[in-house]
This record gives C-alpha cells, sequence and structure tokens, in this order.
C-alpha cells in the first residue's frame, strides 16, 4: 500500500514545501518562485532526503513545462511586438546572439564547458531573461507603460519566441562534428514543414474543433480538450524529435488567434500553476548548497558574465537604437537575470547528453542566483542611476545622447502652454489645446511618439523632461502653464520638483497614478492633481445624476466639491491610504533629509506658509514629526515648534539653502 501511495505522498510534500517557501519568500518581496526552489532542496536529496530524483514527479514536472509554454504561446502578443518592432525584433536577436557568443565563448575560453555544442548551448540558457520576474516588478513600479518598461517587454518577447525556435534546432548540436550541419539542416526542415502545418491546421482543423466542443457548454469538456490539443502535439513534436516543449508552444500560438483563445486561457492556468510547481520543485530538488560551495568560482563566473555582460550588451544595443545612455542602462540593467525558460532549456540540454550533472547543477544555481537578485536591481536601478547624476562629469555622461531638439517653433518662446509626456493623456491634452488656439510646446522622449508631431508640425523638444537642462531649453521661465502626464511616477515627482526649481510660480496641473500620489504632488507644489481614475468615476456619476433628473447646477457643485477635497471623500479606505506606505512612495527617487528645529531657530513660532520655506529655497517640507506622531503633508496652517523633525526634499543646493534659512543666517 505504502508503495501505491508513494506519488501521493510526493506531491503532498512537494506542494507542502512549495507552499511554505512560496509563503516566506512573498513576504520578503521575492518571486515566490524562489520558494519553489529552496522548497525543492530542503526536501530534495541535499536536504531532507524526501523526495529523490527519480521518482513520478519529475513525470509530472513534464506536464507543467508543456503548460507553461502552451500558455506562452496563448498570451504571445504579435500587436506588442509590432509596436516595437525595429527594437524588439532588432535589438531582441541581436541581444540573444551576442549573449550566446559572448556566454559561451568565455566558458569555452575558461574551460567550464569542454565543446563548442556545449558553449552554445550554455549561451543560450545565459540568453534568455524572466518574463515572469520582470513583468511583475514593472506592475508593482506602476512602469508597464513606460518608455523603459515598453523595451523591455517587447525584447522578453522576442526571447519567449526566440526559446521556441532554440528548443528545436539546438538538439541538432549532439551529433558528431561532422554531422551537425546536417542536422541543423534537417532540424530546421522539420521545424518548417511543422510550422507549415501547424498553421493551416490552427487556421483550419483547430477553431472547428474548439467550437465544436465549446458549443456542448460544458466546461469539463472544453478544458479537456484544450489539454488533449495541448499534450497531443507536444507528444507528436517529441516523437519527431522537436521535444516536448516546442509542440507545446506552438499549440498555444494555435489556439491564440481562436476566439476562445482567453477563455481557454483562464480554465489552463490554474493546472498550469499546479503542474508547474511541481517543475519548478524538481528543480530544486537538484539543487546541492555544498556543490555551489565547492564551485563557488565558476558560479560567481557564470552570474558576472549574466548580469554585467548581459546588462552590458543590452544597454549598447539600446544606445545604438539612439535611445539616451541613461535609458539603455535602465533597460540593461533590468533584464540582466536569467529566466525561468532557460530551466527549461537546460533541462533539454542534460537529457540530450550534452550537460553533465556537474553543468546542470551550476546553471540551475546560477539562474536561481540572478532570479534572487533581479528584483532587487529592477528596485535600485532608478535610484543608482539618481545618485550617479549628482556627479558632474557622469552626469553628462548619462545625458550625453539626451541633449533636447527643439523642432517645429520659428516664433519667440513665451507664454507657451507644456506639454509633458505625449501618451494616451498628452495627445487628448495637445489636442484640446491646440484646437483652442494655445502655444503648445510638447517634451518627450519617445521618439515613436513624437512622429504624429512632426506630422502635424506641433512643436515638440525631445529630451527627458526631469533634466534641468531640457526644461531650460523649453523656456520655462516664460510658460504660462504646464502639464505633466508622463506614466513613470518617479519621473513625474523629478519633473514637477525640478520645474518649480526654475519657475516657482508655474501653474503645473499632474496626472497622479494611484491615490498615493494625490497629496503627495501638491505638497510638492502641483496646483492640480488629476487622478484619471476618480475623473471617470465622477464623470460617469454626473452622467447617472442629469439622467436621475437633477439640475446641471446641482451636479457641477458636487463634482467640484470632491475635486476641491482632492477626492479624499470618495477614497476607498481613508486608513488605509494614510498608511506609513504613501510617504515612503512619495519620497522615492527624490533627495531627502530630516532637520530638527532647536528653540533658537527662525522657524519656531512660524506657521508653514510664514517661512516660505519653498519659494525662498526650493525646498518642500514633506512631513512633520512631533512627540512620536507623523503629520504627514501639512497644511501651510501648520504652526511649528521647536523640537519637530521636518522631512524636506530638495536638491543639494537647495538643501544649504533651506539648513541657512532654519538657522536664520540669510
Amino acid at each position: 500500500m505504502a508503495g501505491e501511495l508513494t506519488l501521493i505522498v510526493e506531491m503532498v510534500t512537494v506542494l507542502g514545501v512549495a507552499v511554505s517557501g512560496g509563503y516566506l519568500v512573498n513576504r520578503l518581496h521575492q518571486p515566490v518562485l524562489l520558494g519553489y526552489l529552496l522548497g525543492g532542496m530542503v526536501v530534495g536529496p541535499a536536504g531532507l532526503k524526501l523526495v529523490t530524483l527519480e521518482g513520478d514527479i519529475q513525470v509530472l514536472s513534464e506536464v507543467g513545462v508543456a503548460l507553461l509554454l502552451f500558455a506562452l504561446g496563448v498570451e504571445f502578443s504579435l500587436k506588442d511586438l509590432l509596436r516595437l518592432r525595429m527594437i524588439a525584433l532588432g535589438g531582441g536577436s541581436l541581444q540573444i546572439l551576442l549573449t550566446i557568443l559572448l556566454g559561451g565563448g568565455l566558458a569555452y575560453l575558461t574551460g567550464w564547458v569542454e565543446t563548442f555544442p556545449q558553449a552554445i548551448f550554455l549561451g543560450a540558457v545565459l540568453s534568455l531573461s524572466s518574463t515572469a520576474v520582470v513583468l511583475k516588478s514593472l506592475i508593482e513600479g506602476n512602469e508597464v507603460q513606460t518608455i523603459h518598461g515598453q523595451i523591455m517587454l517587447a525584447i522578453l518577447i522576442v526571447q519567449d519566441l526566440g526559446l521556441g525556435l532554440m528548443l528545436a534546432v539546438l538538439p541538432a548540436l549532439t551529433q558528431p562534428t561532422e554531422m551537425i550541419g546536417i542536422a541543423l539542416f534537417a532540424a530546421l526542415l522539420k521545424v518548417v514543414l511543422f510550422l507549415s502545418g501547424a498553421i493551416l491546421a490552427g487556421k483550419w482543423v483547430i477553431p472547428f474543433l474548439i467550437r465544436l466542443i465549446a458549443q456542448t457548454g460544458s466546461q469539463e469538456l472544453f478544458l479537456l480538450g484544450i489539454l488533449v490539443l495541448c499534450l497531443g502535439i507536444a507528444l507528436f513534436t517529441y516523437a519527431i524529435g522537436l521535444g516536448i516543449a516546442m509542440g507545446a508552444f506552438v499549440a498555444g500560438l494555435m489556439i491564440s488567434n481562436v476566439e476562445y483563445a482567453d477563455h481557454a486561457l483562464d480554465r489552463v492556468l490554474p493546472m498550469r500553476d499546479v503542474f508547474a510547481t511541481l517543475f519548478f520543485v524538481s528543480i530544486g530538488l537538484l539543487i546541492d548548497p555544498a556543490f555551489l560551495f565547492a564551485n563557488a568560482g565558476i558560479l560567481i563566473g557564470l552570474i558576472a558574465i549574466t548580469m554585467i555582460g548581459k546588462a552590458a550588451i543590452v544597454a549598447l544595443i539600446i544606445k545604438g537604437f539612439g535611445y539616451s545612455l541613461k535609458m539603455a542602462l535602465t533597460v540593461g540593467i533590468g533584464i540582466n537575470q536569467i529566466g525561468e525558460f532557460s530551466f527549461v532549456l537546460a533541462g533539454v540540454a542534460q537529457s540530450e547528453g550534452l550537460f553533465s550533472s556537474r553543468l546542470y547543477g551550476l546553471t540551475v544555481g546560477t539562474t536561481a542566483t540572478t532570479l534572487l537578485l533581479a528584483p532587487f536591481m529592477l528596485k535600485v536601478t532608478p535610484y543608482l542611476l539618481q545618485w550617479l547624476e549628482r556627479f558632474p562629469q557622469i552626469n553628462s555622461l548619462l545625458q550625453l545622447n539626451n541633449s533636447p531638439h527643439l523642432v517645429g517653433l520659428e516664433e519667440e518662446l513665451v507664454n507657451h502652454v507644456l506639454v509633458v509626456g505625449y501618451g494616451r493623456v498628452g495627445q487628448t491634452l495637445v489636442r484640446m489645446l491646440y484646437f483652442q488656439g494655445h502655444k503648445i510646446l510638447v517634451i518627450d522622449n519617445n521618439e515613436a511618439a513624437l512622429q504624429t508631431l512632426r506630422e502635424r508640425k506641433i512643436p515638440y523638444l525631445f529630451g527627458d523632461a526631469s533634466s534641468s537642462l531640457v526644461l531650460e531649453k523649453a523656456n520655462i521661465t516664460q510658460a504660462k502653464a504646464m502639464a505633466i502626464a508622463l506614466p513613470d511616477p518617479m519621473a513625474t515627482r523629478l519633473t514637477l520638483k525640478r520645474a518649480l526649481s526654475l519657475a516657482p510660480d508655474l501653474d503645473i496641473t499632474v496626472r497622479a497614478h494611484v491615490n498615493d500620489e494625490i497629496d503627495s504632488l501638491y505638497q510638492l507644489g502641483a496646483q492640480e492633481v488629476v487622478q484619471p481614475e476618480f475623473e471617470a468615476s465622477l464623470e460617469m456619476g454626473a452622467h447617472m445624476l442629469l439622467k436621475l433628473g437633477d439640475s446641471t447646477y446641482a451636479v457641477q457643485q458636487v463634482v467640484n466639491r470632491y475635486r476641491r477635497g482632492r477626492y479624499r471623500d470618495i477614497l476607498p479606505e481613508r486608513s488605509q491610504y494614510w498608511g506609513a506606505a504613501d510617504l515612503e512612495v512619495a519620497i522615492a527617487g527624490l533627495q531627502h533629509n530630516w532637520y530638527i528645529l532647536h528653540s533658537d531657530s527662525f522657524f519656531v513660532g512660524l506657521s508653514l506658509a510664514q517661512t516660505n520655506a519653498r519659494r525662498l529655497t526650493g525646498a518642500t517640507i514633506m512631513a512633520i514629526e512631533r512627540n512620536k506622531q507623523l503629520y504627514r503633508y501639512p497644511t501651510g496652517e501648520f504652526t511649528l515648534e521647536s523640537g519637530d523633525r521636518l522631512l524636506v526634499v530638495a536638491n543639494p543646493q537647495e538643501h544649504i539653502a533651506f539648513t541657512k534659512l532654519l538657522t536664520g543666517d540669510e
């Protein structure tokens, strides 16, 4: 009986440690994938020896691989790829090729691998980044719609597409040297024939079969049909020598264009998550900390090749496409890890005899380490670049290709409206201002977006609006008003702060991205802060009230009251909104210091408005701590007392001026 229950015991053990490990790393704000790997280490041969490598878990993990690749194929976005096709197809393909050459070449020269096929396969493993980790980090930072976020995702899509080709072609490298050319040709021929058949089946056969099953109305039959299709095609490609993963990926692509694609993905995702967890834990079973420690030199070398070498390659490519070095470094550091699908590729290499157990163990250890470091690197990169910008020599280098280029304005640049950011919000603003006859100057550093401005002959400035150089070129001191509609919260705060340091009286309207930013942006000096979601709810509410018979005047009064109150009366959770985290979000990326008010301080007894600190120094008081109580975003009427601690946001020169004002030296 014990033998019959072995699979159940192993599944409970594996899933149990996956839940425990995933929960722990989630509390540490790390990807749950790392918890799965650690859980596998704990119960595997290097740990408690509760699960063996030869168990049925390995077989079930193959189902996880198939479902992972199937979901990837269904989610594959040709639209997203084409939107940035130049940097995606050109840059992404070049990145994969150069990483293979760099990683494989260095591994071969150092003797970490013995043959060219091993070097190529290892380079391919190192070339893939983690779509899941990068996307999660971009979502958490509200950076998906930023330029660097879009470039990262475009390159990741090309990597995902390249994975399918690698899975089909690279196993041919196992053939004898004199037969590799023939084997590669045969593999490519198989791929072409298979894809041709898949395209035909995806157009004529698959939609008909899925529609037939969907018409039954049975969710169980629909799910079973999708699974049979996925695993059936995967088994077919395995039988013809292209591997299970390749077939599953193509099966997903075949379904992605069917009208039931989203529903199919929704039904498969829970099963994918369960079986994929088994796969990642099975990878953890192979990790031996003692082995990694004994081979620490090679492990560190592989990590360095990946995190430094890949970052340098990506940065050079992005720079070559005309983006600033600052943007190139952001993207390069953002995708310099090894992805979860590298486990799949490494597994193929081991099963084909290309990777020894030692090389496979090193590859797994390298992947796990870079995934552990990836979220931290993504979060720290903006602050690192902001710190580097404090040094004039480095700052000039970072903005080397970011010098502003003014186009389309021949008359004197005065009494104009600055629109920063030409995304969806910025385009609407420009359209409204343009047809009302206002003089406009758009600031953006997205070359693709500015093509529309060229065609319509609307003046624009190419550059980063958070740069003082760009703002001075835009003649901000002579501007009539300014609207900041950037998709990046940090860039929004920096632009607002630097704009007011140059033009303290400028009327600035700012787009807030989340609730927590509203009061902080007002505190930094914005005249008006607009939260698109709240504005949408106000417009819907106004429309409904008018339909219900309320007068236009009464409805307008209601809407204006909510706006004057900075949306506070419609915040979903005011207590949560005033939590400690919002202040950290508000000052992220800004230089800040705490100051203590002594009894002889010039500020004691004055209200914030009476100190006139922002106008005189450019500094902004974001919070005041008194008797262990923190007052966030204090208003101008707040009276200061001896012993108060002030949280001040300012640049180095403004901090010096604020210190002098605080002590009454000026």
